[in-house]
């Protein structure tokens, strides 16, 4: 990654940047959710393919990983210790609720109908 921003993109943003860009990224992932599993129907110039949210959802990972980079921070291993700290945190919690009620993946949710003229943002 380090690598490809140096000889691709010519060098890294400024931290304050990238971190508003990583903001950008979240609201264009937040409205494709509202789209696709929320109440709002897509806008004519929208793409409404669930593709769309993979490609999101790269920008986030893209941006977060050049944030990452620039402040020194090894991702992978801040990842594996955080789910170590939820393990170990939240396993009883997360049993008691799995005991009470099964929420379905958002993957077993049909898609929504086909977008309508007279929605707005």
């Amino acid at each position: 990654m380090d690598d490809w921003i140096r000889d691709v993109g010519k060098g890294y943003f400024s931290v304050l940047t990238n971190t508003v860009i990583l903001m950008e990224e979240v609201g264009e992932l937040a409205r494709l959710i509202a789209r696709h599993y929320g109440d709002q129907s897509f806008k004519p110039s929208e793409n409404p393919n669930r593709e769309a949210l993979g490609e999101e959802m790269a920008d986030i990972l893209f941006v977060l990983l050049c944030l990452a980079n620039q402040t020194g921070i090894d991702l992978e291993e801040a990842f594996h210790k955080k789910l170590a700290l939820k393990t170990q945190r939240d396993a009883a919690r997360h049993a008691a609720r799995t005991a009470t009620k099964s929420v379905p993946s958002t993957a077993d949710l049909p898609l929504p109908e086909a977008p309508s003229a007279t929605d707005s943002d």
